[in-house]
């Protein structure tokens, strides 16, 4: 049954790290993750004893870490000089887990720009079988997730944002190091729906289920719980009868929004049978 210490915050860039693990302590938040781009959590600047010092913290106050690369990097880039420097932008995530103890970092596939479509998935591919092969030597863990569409007459897409986009990545690439983290208000903005991702993909790779609230067949939208029209209850009826055993992760409003969020979640999880009341 589905317990509140399962679902966790995105810190993403709102706290230093340092901090974000004590406002997690201090929470019972178990679960966070965070991004490493800017700021005073910018992925190289961390030395090895800031990162020990890191470490050492998050395992002594019970905070579980995760980092969570930028969407706006694109996995499928194929000119030359930036292709390389996508390449260094992940190894460094990669190389820097480990010694924060982070254990999961969220890739994306990247995005095309409507023309370009197949050699940018094959670029894609390339570059997270290249990413996967680090992530092996480093002992990290990349989830690739699920993004968002965009509008139908848009120039520019997500890759991944349908189930076949998905599946072509997934289905092409087989390692401990890798797995998935399926963002379930992404699935609702689809034709296919929740339940629709869920009967297509293989549920035992998917170590995150990330959260927000948005609107049926809408656009791309973090809102708090009941600011849409999004189902939790049915979400996690649905994901803890299929034997989902990972973390949830809120990720809409502010820290604050998030916390009260994972006790009102329970309550709807409880109303729908998939917690203990």
């Amino acid at each position: 049954m589905l317990t509140v210490d399962r679902i966790g915050v995105d810190i993403g860039r709102r706290l230093r790290l340092e901090d974000a693990i004590d406002w997690a302590a201090e929470n019972q938040v178990r679960y966070i993750d965070i991004q490493l781009d800017t700021g005073p959590n910018r992925v190289d600047s961390f030395d090895d004893a800031r990162a020990t010092a890191i470490r050492k913290q998050a395992e002594r106050q019970g905070v579980v870490l995760g980092l969570h690369t930028l969407s706006a990097v694109n996995v499928a880039e194929y000119s030359p000089f930036l292709s390389d420097a996508v390449d260094a932008y992940l190894r460094a995530y990669i190389e820097l887990a480990p010694k924060l103890g982070a254990e999961w970092i969220v890739v994306h596939a990247g995005y095309h720009f409507t023309a370009d479509v197949k050699p940018r998935m094959e670029a894609g591919l390339a570059r997270l079988q290249r990413m996967v092969a680090h992530a092996e030597k480093h002992g990290a863990l990349l989830l690739l997730e699920n993004l968002n569409k965009e509008p139908a007459d848009a120039e520019v897409h997500y890759l991944a944002h349908t189930i076949e986009e998905w599946r072509y990545y997934y289905d092409r690439i087989h390692s401990p190091a890798f797995a998935l983290s399926f963002t379930a208000n992404h699935a609702h903005l689809m034709p296919d729906g929740v339940e629709g991702f869920v009967e297509a993909i293989p549920l035992g790779r998917v170590a995150e289920v990330r959260l927000a609230d948005c609107f049926r067949n809408g656009h791309e939208q973090h809102l708090l719980p009941g600011q849409g029209n999004f189902d939790f209850g049915a979400m996690f009826a649905l994901l803890e009868r299929k034997g989902f055993k990972g973390h949830y992760m809120n990720a809409f409003g502010t820290l604050a929004d998030m916390q009260k969020a994972r006790h009102d979640m329970m309550g709807m999880a409880q109303e729908a049978g998939a917690a203990a009341s």
